[in-house]
């Protein structure tokens, strides 16, 4: 189930780019395009669901969100993870998870935070 007009949907068919650090069968991670500090990702079902409490499984949604936390973590070298779930922004469920904005970096190199997130990820 997609909408056709979501932007979360259309990146999640890969109609739209994405710097994509996690995927599975039923979620999708990339970094948000308008961060609020380095490794700002959005954390989103493939499939279309309005709000993050419609996920039939929040349990493993939160897995996710967890497993990526802790990446971020590893990866900025932080304790302070913090993590948004709002949901106005876009139509489509999502949980913001993002390193405290005193980390240090730049928050639109896109590219390098993504692999620093990946190479947590992997080891």
């Amino acid at each position: 189930m997609h909408d056709p007009d979501c932007i979360f949907c259309k990146i999640a068919k890969g109609e739209i780019p994405a710097e994509t650090v996690y995927e599975d069968k039923d979620f999708l991670v990339f970094l948000d395009i308008h961060p609020q500090s380095p490794g700002h990702v959005q954390v989103v079902p493939k499939k279309h669901y309005r709000w993050v409490w419609d996920y039939p499984n929040i349990g493993k949604y939160f897995e996710i969100v967890k497993k990526i936390a802790e990446a971020q973590r590893k990866a900025f070298d932080t304790d302070w993870i913090l993590s948004k779930i709002v949901g106005d922004e876009v139509p489509h469920a999502h949980v913001w998870v993002f390193p405290n904005s005193n980390v240090r970096g730049d928050k639109n190199a896109f590219k390098e935070n993504a692999e620093k997130i990946v190479d947590a990820l992997t080891s």
